[in-house]
């Protein structure tokens, strides 16, 4: 089977959630070649979109993480599973680099998916969390995702930090990811 591929590598951690919803399927950029017949077959709704991750909300929190804009990344995969958000990256380039995305993908999805290790689960703001890994991940220090439980789906957190980041690198992942989403998560609207 083959998994979805998507810019930051940590979001490789998310990415096999769809295969515990579909076979393959996808073409080769990783996109559902047909989302809407994806879609109704699964019945998953399309991404949450009570909270826009590259809103100019966001500008305290990135600038607190010293962290700037780079990309838009919505994407669609398997099964009918959505992302919506954007990657940002840090002032200098030697700090971690994170993909903020909410996603129709569950919070029970990721618990059923063996193809992911569930670190812990955590209140961010009152909203439960997953922080985890993909199953077979041997350097969990460097690379983390983490997701916020909205309606409809979550808010996910797909960290990839180096060892060679200056800044960053000797610095577990999954505690700056658990930090920036406690921060992020406070500007999520409560009916989100």
């Amino acid at each position: 089977m083959r998994r979805w591929s998507i810019t930051v590598g940590a979001a490789a951690v998310a990415a096999g959630v769809g295969l515990a919803l579909t076979g393959c399927g996808s073409g080769s950029d990783g996109n559902q070649a047909s989302g809407d017949a994806a879609k109704s077959s699964t019945g998953l709704p399309p991404a949450p979109t009570a909270f826009d991750p590259c809103s100019s909300a966001m500008q305290p929190v990135l600038d607190s993480e010293h962290l700037s804009h780079q990309t838009k990344e919505d994407s669609d995969g398997n099964g009918g599973t959505q992302w919506r958000g954007c990657q940002w990256v840090s002032y200098s380039g030697d700090g971690y680099t994170v993909s903020i995305r909410s996603t129709n993908i569950t919070l029970p999805m990721i618990r059923a998916n063996n193809g992911f290790r569930v670190a812990e689960q955590v209140e961010l703001s009152g909203r439960t969390a997953l922080v985890y890994h993909n199953s077979d991940a041997t350097d969990t220090m460097h690379n983390c995702a983490i997701n916020a439980e909205l309606k409809g789906g979550s808010l996910e957190f797909s960290l990839d930090n180096p060892a060679s980041n200056e800044v960053t690198g000797s610095t577990d992942t999954c505690e700056i990811g658990k930090r920036l989403a406690s921060k992020v998560v406070d500007l999520v609207p409560p009916s989100a």
